[in-house]
C-alpha cells in the first residue's frame, strides 16, 4: 500500500498536498483499494467555500457510491478535469493523475489537525 510521506491524511481516507495556501484533495491507495473499480466521480461545488469535514462530491464504485470530504476548510478552486473522463485514474494513480480538486485553504491551522504518513499508517494497519 502506498502511503506517500509528503502528503496529510484524513480519518476518511482523504490526502491533502500542501502548496502554499492552496491545496491538492484526492482519496487514498487505500480507499481506492477499498472501493475496487471506480466508475463515476461527481462534484458539484467548484467555486464554494466548505468547512472541514463537509463533502465536496461522491465517488461511485462498481458497489457503492461514497461521499468524499473536506480535509481542511477551504475555497474549492478546480477539479481534475481528468477524472470525469477517465475516473479509473483514482485507482491507477490516486495521489499523482487521480486528485479531485484543488482548493485555496482557508485556515492553515487545520493542518496540523491531519493525520502524518505514520499515524495514517496506524489506521489502516499498513
Amino acid at each position: 500500500m502506498n502511503i506517500p510521506e509528503n502528503l496529510k491524511y484524513t480519518k476518511d481516507h482523504e490526502w491533502l498536498k500542501v502548496e502554499g495556501e492552496y491545496g491538492y484533495v484526492g482519496i487514498t491507495d487505500f480507499a481506492q483499494n477499498e472501493l475496487g473499480d471506480i466508475v463515476f466521480i461527481e462534484i458539484e461545488t467548484i467555486g464554494e467555500t466548505l468547512k472541514k469535514g463537509e463533502s465536496f462530491g461522491t465517488i461511485e464504485a462498481v458497489k457503492t457510491v461514497s461521499d468524499i470530504f473536506m480535509p481542511v476548510g477551504g475555497e474549492i478552486l478546480e477539479m481534475n478535469s481528468d477524472i470525469e473522463s477517465s475516473p479509473e485514474l483514482v485507482n491507477k494513480d490516486p495521489y499523482g493523475k487521480g486528485w479531485m480538486i484543488r482548493i485555496r485553504i482557508t485556515d492553515p491551522s487545520e493542518i496540523d489537525e491531519l493525520l502524518g504518513p505514520d499515524a495514517y499508517r496506524d489506521l489502516v494497519g499498513a
